[in-house]
């Protein structure tokens, strides 16, 4: 049987991936599907044990599909096990075929306790396994499928979800209605991409992975493109080793300038937060173009950064000339000043990380770089592709995609799961962070980041996905003493520790 633990892997998988991996196990390697349906049950039952070792009474809600097979074998080795198992059997039997036939006849040989949906449907279970829907869910759930799985979150026993909570979207992670919140997930033969964006991370729990033993050489064989983009998971400390020990003889010059344009009257944090973030990954110089207004207050504000003020083109001119790395967006607004700084900027060959309201006026103008980093949350990204937000949110690696290739740069789409594209089109998950980050000031941080990884040299790609993981790993950080009340200053001495790696 399977090993009990195996190591999240980086690449992640469509359903239909999912599914070209399990028909060559089959046809090429000669692994039945009912063989792997009994080592996906075998493996889920081990977890269950391991997560709660004194459950003696286990409830099993089955559906459709092989999930339900999965869910009936499971129950026949918890019966084996001397476990009291309840059945909640959501399909017809007698409409059972194939492989889910099977294993209901299996576990039929068992005296079960069928049960029917009621509101007292789970008093004195332990534990409920969710086999309701798999991967090829693609509608809404709605009538006594809503009911049950809406009793199955608000009853108090835990749940373990099956390959997937029954309710998400395994491509978009997208709740279909309603969705199982799991305490625990396990997934089998290759990770869902929509377990690591939009709900699917909310509703997963801790996600425990097993390939069923399927040989690796069938990894190998399936077109990773089928989906158009290979979508991978990042991991921090495999992007963090461009991060070397700097050399001694070291100065300010090797490290880069970078230039914060924003700050409108009113907004002046958000520039100020963002060059600090700049600072504290290591940029050895950061200057901020902003309102005259302002320009002596941010240097009272941190006497590190040098504030200048900035009311003509000419002013702004002259500054880019020393930069190695622009920000613009942060605090900006939407005046004539802004739209002036902003055209100026985008006249400059230099990279630029765009953000907040520069991505709003950005959205009016027809102009593209690939040295350009946009940096959009979903309502941000919905004005830039001139369609609705909610559209943005059910399929956000479509909308990734589009944005990408609309402005052909580096795209971050900010969010559960935040994603991004690299100037080569292929697509990445960042699945840390916490809810803490939501609150006014992160997405400053976070371009302050990437621009200053940018200044010291590294390569826009990789400075974008190692900016991300570094702004989610000091969230991460930040949060030991709780994720409500975490502020975007917060994570600052944590930016610094990460980007010295021990």
């Amino acid at each position: 049987m399977p090993e009990l633990d195996r190591k999240l892997s980086t690449k992640l998988y469509s359903a239909e991936q999912v599914r070209e991996l399990e028909l060559i196990a089959s046809e090429v390697y000669a692994i039945s599907s009912y063989s792997l349906m009994e080592r996906a049950a075998y493996y889920s039952y081990e977890v269950l044990k391991q997560h709660w070792p004194d459950a003696n009474n286990i409830a099993v809600v089955s559906g459709f599909g092989n999930n339900a097979g999965d869910g009936y074998v499971l129950a026949k080795l918890a019966i084996e096990d001397g476990k009291q198992v309840e059945l909640i059997n959501m399909s017809n039997i007698e409409n059972l075929n194939g492989d889910v036939a099977t294993a209901y006849q299996d576990l039929s040989t068992f005296n079960i306790n069928l049960k029917s949906n009621s509101y007292k449907l789970f008093d004195g279970v332990d534990v409920i396994v969710d086999a309701l829907f798999g991967i090829g869910l693609n509608r809404d759930i709605e009538g006594e499928f809503y009911d049950l799985i809406k009793l199955m979150n608000t009853s108090d026993c835990p749940t373990i979800s099956i390959d997937i909570p029954s309710g998400i979207n395994a491509n978009t992670g997208k709740i279909m209605n309603i969705a199982v919140v799991a305490d625990v997930t396990v997934t089998f033969i290759g990770l869902k991409q929509g377990m690591f964006t939009n709900d699917g991370l909310a509703a997963s729990g801790k996600i425990q992975f097993n390939d069923l033993d399927i040989p690796q050489e069938i990894y190998q064989q399936i077109d990773l493109n089928s989906n158009l983009h290979t979508v991978s998971r990042l991991m921090l400390h495999d992007l963090n080793k461009v991060l070397k020990p700097r050399q001694r003889n070291s100065h300010k010059g090797h490290f880069g300038h970078v230039l914060v344009v924003g700050g409108d009257e009113g907004y002046l944090g958000a520039a100020r937060m963002a060059a600090e973030a700049a600072a504290r990954v290591g940029s050895g110089l950061v200057s901020i173009a902003t309102r005259s207004s302002h320009a002596s207050l941010l240097s009272t504000m941190r006497p590190e950064i040098m504030s200048h003020p900035v009311e003509l083109q000419d002013d702004l001119m002259q500054l880019i000339k020393r930069a190695t790395v622009i920000v613009i967006g942060p605090g900006l607004g939407k005046s004539e000043w802004a739209k002036l700084l902003l055209a100026t900027v985008l006249e400059s060959n230099l990279p630029i990380v765009i953000d907040a309201d520069a991505l709003n006026l950005l959205a009016e103008r027809k102009q593209f770089s690939k040295a350009w980093v946009i940096t959009p949350h979903p309502g941000e990204a919905g004005r830039l592709l001139d369609i609705d937000t909610e559209k943005i949110q059910q399929d956000r690696l479509k909308s990734l995609g589009s944005l990408h290739e609309k402005f052909q740069g580096p795209v971050v789409l900010k969010g559960s799961g935040t994603l991004i594209a690299d100037t080569k089109g292929d697509f990445f998950i960042c699945d840390t962070g916490n809810p803490g980050m939501s609150s006014g000031g992160m997405g400053d941080v976070l371009v302050g980041v990437i621009a200053g990884l940018i200044a010291q040299g590294i390569e826009i790609n990789h400075s974008t996905k190692l900016g991300v993981c570094l702004h989610a790993g000091a969230a991460d950080r930040a949060i030991i003493n709780g994720e409500r009340g975490l502020l975007a200053m917060d994570l600052m001495p944590h930016l610094r520790y990460l980007v010295n790696p021990r």
